[in-house]
């Protein structure tokens, strides 16, 4: 009864994901874990945000990945070219602009799906837990705030003595 209830939850949240992104840009595909929320981003260059969402049952807990795969014409030393890069993590960002034949502007910004996923999560009782690499660039963060907080007292201790 109590695993049935669990596999319930779990697709409770993919339902009610791919209900709210129903008639939106957003496209929902279920995982084995979880899902994964994809929208090509509007701008000059070829942008796919997907936001990759594993579901732990037990916990009744999620982690949010951000992976933005883009694409684009850019000058290098070889040259002008297409430029492929994929960025995995927590990424934050708005785009907006014009299209080139006046049709109309777009705006898109990638903490909308983050919000939705975690209204969802809080209407059904679910926690966020960290992905592994956000908890790592914290880290990092903070030790390169001890490292500068020392040297500006190492600094000041010689300037004031």
């Amino acid at each position: 009864m109590w695993g049935s209830y669990r596999a319930d939850a779990v697709g409770e949240f993919q339902s009610r994901v791919a209900a709210a992104v129903a008639d939106t840009p957003y496209r929902m595909r279920p995982t084995g874990q979880g899902f994964e929320l994809t929208v090509d981003v509007p701008g000059p260059e070829r942008r796919l945000h997907t936001y990759r969402v594993v579901l732990r049952q037990q916990e009744r807990a999620f982690t949010m990945t951000d992976v933005v795969r883009t694409a684009g014409y850019g000058a290098g030393p070889d040259g002008a070219g297409l430029g492929k890069a994929v960025s995995v993590g927590r990424s934050v960002y708005v785009v907006k602009g014009a299209n080139m034949d006046g049709t109309g502007r777009y705006r898109f910004s990638s903490a909308d799906g983050h919000r939705l996923i975690r209204g969802v999560a809080e209407e059904l009782g679910w926690r966020e837990l960290r992905p592994t690499s956000v908890k790592v660039a914290i880290g990092f963060g903070v030790f390169g705030a001890v490292v500068c907080l020392g040297t500006l007292i190492a600094l000041a201790v010689v300037f004031w003595s």
